[in-house]
């Protein structure tokens, strides 16, 4: 078992920066991939970011050159710094981890809301 528990998010301007975490507790030795995932009202939940655990990155068109994961090796705690927010941005944001041998995302932080004001 592995629960995701998410801190950060808010209301920023336009132009501005958040940063969220997402520190995991259980299994962590099983987890592969840690994935940021955004819903805006109305629309689909994408995926928009993710981080192996070798450290290998993946960013959607729309957030690459402003958003950055990492990962704390020491806590395994994954970030999503985000820069250069835009209104389009304003979204609820998850942190999923998809353990070694699985082919979906098993494990989902609550969300959190990231608002960008223009």
């Amino acid at each position: 078992q592995v629960r995701l528990v998410q801190s950060g998010g808010g209301l920023v301007q336009a132009g501005g920066s958040l940063k969220l975490s997402c520190e995991p507790y259980g299994r962590l030795y099983n987890i592969n991939v840690v994935g940021w995932f955004r819903q805006a009202p109305g629309a689909e939940r994408e995926l928009v970011a993710s981080i192996r655990r070798g450290g290998d990155t993946m960013y959607v068109d729309s957030v690459k050159g402003r958003f950055t994961t990492s990962r704390d090796t020491t806590t395994d705690t994954v970030y999503l710094q985000m820069n250069s927010l835009k209104p389009e941005d304003t979204a609820v944001y998850y942190c999923a981890a998809l353990e070694y041998g699985e082919n979906r995302y098993n494990y989902w932080g609550r969300g959190t809301q990231v608002t960008v004001s223009s």
